[in-house]
């Protein structure tokens, strides 16, 4: 299973997920209590071993902005959560994230769109990023993406990162808001998220983690 701690801020945030085990580390160019600018995230970026692959999140930005961003602070793949079409992707030199509503009148645009990974999220906001809260994972039952390049976010945490693996099989989990405490990143939940979703212990939970 793989995990990506998104909406990083600070090199502190980053290092915890790194050394946890995380496998991408995701920075949010785009409005959102969360955005950073392309110069502190490349600030962050010096940091991170080449092993983590560094995810840009934007929304309805130009090819030459994300480009110009991605460049400079060494961005292995551009997440696209807005209205980007196919073209667009194709005309982006890197690997790409597209993120799509977990409604399913959106899952057949899914199979032409050219995608490292497709990202399911619970209906999107105004500023079309999701809202924390968790979709009805039933309706990923019947989606035939392969689930090595489904990407599941919306509302996870460390008290559900488990059943949402056994429910939906993601080959990767995106979580952000779920690993904070009064809107800041916590090491200890970025811990415990990264050990649960990683775990093959049958008998692996929250409540045994923090009675350890």
């Amino acid at each position: 299973m793989l995990v990506k701690i998104c909406g990083i801020k600070t090199e502190e945030a980053a290092q915890t997920a790194v050394n946890a085990g995380a496998d991408f580390i995701g920075f949010v160019f785009a409005p959102s209590k969360r955005e950073i600018t392309a110069e502190d995230a490349a600030t962050i970026a010096q940091s991170i071993p080449p092993s983590v692959k560094k995810v840009g999140v934007f929304v309805n930005e130009t090819i030459e902005t994300m480009t110009e961003i991605a460049t400079l602070v060494g961005l292995d793949f551009i997440q696209l959560h807005g209205d980007e079409t196919p073209e667009l992707a194709e005309q982006l030199p890197f690997k790409i994230i597209k993120a799509f509503p977990a409604e399913p009148e959106h899952f057949s645009a899914m199979h032409t769109y050219p995608s490292d990974f497709y990202l399911l999220d619970s209906p999107f906001g105004k500023n079309r990023g999701g809202n924390g809260t968790v979709f009805d994972w039933d309706v990923t039952r019947n989606l035939s993406i392969d689930r090595a390049k489904i990407m599941l976010a919306g509302g996870l945490t460390p008290e559900n990162i488990q059943q949402a693996r056994k429910q939906v099989n993601p080959g990767c989990v995106d979580v952000s808001s779920g690993v904070e405490t009064n809107g800041e990143k916590d090491p200890k939940k970025i811990m415990n998220f990264i050990r649960l979703a990683k775990s093959t212990r049958k008998d692996e939970s929250i409540d045994n983690i923090h009675n350890a």
